[in-house]
């Protein structure tokens, strides 16, 4: 194979939102397609009628989009092949590969106490299967069949899976898997079979939880004739507590993480490295992860999830951030919190702000002190900061600071260590009335670029009405 023929999918029930777990994966299969300059498709698995809704669909794409996952074919929705899954099959029904089963649920699930009490694996026991030499039942009048996989009996199914390594089964432990119901929809792993058969899929990527899906899919396309993909199964993402990840745990819904000032490209960072490693690499680009990508660096190990670490990456990323490029996804988010704000200096704020944040809402939080209305500190802090002695060193800056021919932080800078020397005090002494008398707060960043960046006027003004 070529890797110019290397086509991967992502294929979620449009059940709910898009999760982590789903998110990781479809990372994984689009890293895989990228590295190999092959295709990434996106379907959507949309036969559970009773739970697909439309906003799941939505919140699936929304999902992707925000990641910069762009898939390169679809989405596809397997509700608009029905037609198609259909005709396979008849084409099945007639060749024999496939047989009408009248069996009642009921019915089957007596079949698979029995053999539960022989100590056997419980399966339906092929009452309607076709034999040279059997006779089947009569058919009941009064009730719709299902359609049945005739599945082999003999032998074993296997693959070397991609992360696993060697995986087989007995044919003798695999049913003989319902492919269409009495209404005659067809069931979840024949449409995902038929639909990676018509759509050339090479490569699937996807959780340990579908590795007992495997072997009948398997044998359905060698049934059909069809070319077996390569399969590789990741291990789930577990919650920092080692248990299975899940609400309890935070977040779930990729699209919580937006809301809660993530970004893209540090999740992407973050969920590659859940599973899949490139040396010591903690850091990295996405064309980074597309050239290093390589399914025999997934990990066999469970991945645990760590806000801690999520936080850190982030971080990275903001530092990393240009300051402009920063402003226009930070300015929302400060006028969601102030819509009266003035974001006009956001990026000067930003440049002064984002070593200590973890996340956007940390900066849109910490921007308004710069960008809102000034709010004064409360009665109490007052009185305990700005005392008779402090107001005096607060006036020696301020006559210092209104001679200033230039305002910018090496000046201000300046009138901070002039006014220490000529009042005799340490920096306490005048960093936390100068903060409480100008901010309202006792912490801020550094003093000098702080006041550089109210300026001049709002400064003096401010600590003229503390006198």
């Amino acid at each position: 194979m070529t890797t110019s023929t290397v086509r991967t999918r992502f294929a979620p029930s449009p059940t709910g939102f898009l999760h982590l777990g789903g998110a990781r994966t479809a990372l994984f299969s689009w890293a895989f397609a990228r590295h190999h300059k092959g295709t990434f498709v996106l379907r959507i698995e949309d036969t559970d009628l009773e739970r697909s809704t439309p906003e799941a669909v939505q919140a699936i794409i929304d999902g992707m989009s925000w990641l910069g996952m762009h898939a390169d074919e679809g989405p596809f929705y397997q509700m608009q092949r029905i037609a198609r899954y259909q005709e396979i099959i008849a084409q099945m029904l007639e060749n024999g590969t496939a047989y009408h089963c009248y069996s009642t649920p009921e019915e089957v699930e007596v079949m698979r106490e029995k053999a539960r009490a022989l100590g056997m694996k419980p399966r339906y026991d092929g009452t309607w299967r076709p034999e040279a030499g059997k006779t089947l039942p009569a058919i009941p009048a009064d009730r719709k069949p299902v359609v049945r996989f005739k599945c082999p009996q003999e032998g074993a199914t296997s693959w070397d899976d991609m992360v696993k390594g060697r995986i087989s089964f007995s044919n003798s432990e695999l049913d003989d898997l319902i492919i269409a119901r009495p209404d005659g929809t067809p069931t979840y792993n024949f449409c995902v079979v038929v639909d990676d058969w018509d759509m050339n899929i090479t490569h699937v990527i996807r959780g340990d939880d579908h590795v007992n899906n495997t072997p009948r899919q398997i044998t359905i396309l060698q049934a059909l004739g069809a070319t077996v993909p390569e399969y590789g199964h990741v291990p789930m993402i577990l919650g920092p507590d080692g248990e299975k990840l899940s609400k309890r745990h935070g977040a779930v819904n990729i699209m919580d993480y937006d809301t809660q000032g993530y970004l893209p490209d540090a999740m992407v960072n973050y969920l590659a490295r859940l599973g899949w490693s490139h040396g010591d690499n903690e850091l990295f680009s996405r064309e980074q992860l597309i050239e290093w990508f390589d399914t025999r660096s997934l990990s066999r190990s469970a991945s645990q999830w760590d806000p801690k670490k999520l936080n850190w990456v982030n971080a990275h990323y903001i530092k990393q951030m240009d300051n402009e490029a920063l402003a226009a996804v930070v300015a929302p988010r400060v006028l969601k919190l102030d819509p009266a704000a003035n974001v006009s200096q956001l990026a000067d704020v930003l440049a002064l702000i984002k070593d200590r944040a973890e996340t956007l809402n940390d900066l849109a939080e910490g921007a308004l002190l710069f960008c809102s209305a000034f709010e004064a500190a409360p009665a109490e802090l007052q009185a305990e900061v700005l005392t008779e002695e402090s107001r005096a060193v607060l006036k020696t800056f301020a006559e210092k600071a209104a001679a200033l021919p230039e305002w910018n932080t090496e000046a201000l800078a300046q009138v901070i260590k002039d006014t220490l020397e000529a009042c005799g005090i340490k920096m306490p002494k005048l960093g936390i009335p100068l903060r409480v008398a100008v901010t309202g707060r006792k912490q801020t960043p550094a003093l000098d670029a702080v006041l550089a960046l109210l300026g001049r006027e709002q400064v003096l003004a401010r600590l003229a009405q503390v006198g």
